[in-house]
């Protein structure tokens, strides 16, 4: 997802949607092998110490990470992954501004692949990292991926 503001737009409705939208997440970039997410911080993201809650954290890195092994340039295609394990380390705290998840490729075949990422704040301080394996669903092994049936038209 690192390229033109259009091509993000374009790739982006595919990428996070339902769970995502509630906690405010945004993919800002997305490439084979690379995705960073977003999160504008609001109250609603934190605990009763002040701090982002370690569940908004734990999905923030669960996107980055799934979606680096999950990109599709096919326009109308979209590939499904699921997740096997994810380990994360929660680092120093956030209580504000604009967390940035990153996400990457490490290794893997077809249907299992393994990744690895942070989550950064604005200033670049590490606020949590993990790891994760996923899974590919059918149909989803090829970077060609599968129609997205969200952009099917309705049949008459």
């Amino acid at each position: 997802m690192s390229d033109t503001g259009s091509a993000i737009a374009s790739t982006t409705p595919q990428a996070l949607m339902g769970y995502h939208e509630l906690l405010g997440m945004h993919v800002v970039e997305w490439e084979e092998g690379r995705a960073v997410v977003e999160l504008t911080i609001e109250p609603k993201h934190l605990n009763r110490s002040g701090n982002v809650h370690g569940g908004v954290l734990a999905s923030m890195l669960d996107s980055a990470l799934s979606l680096a092994g999950l990109h599709c340039d096919v326009p109308g295609n979209i590939r499904r992954g699921m997740t096997l394990s994810l380990t994360t380390t929660f680092v120093g705290p956030a209580r504000q501004g604009v967390l940035r998840a990153t996400g990457t490729l490490r290794g893997g075949g077809q249907k299992t692949f393994m990744t690895s990422g942070e989550i950064v704040d604005e200033r670049g301080n590490l606020v949590a990292m993990g790891e994760g394996s996923f899974r590919r669903r059918s149909g989803s092994e090829s970077s060609q991926g599968v129609p997205d049936p969200q952009l099917r038209e309705p049949s008459e």
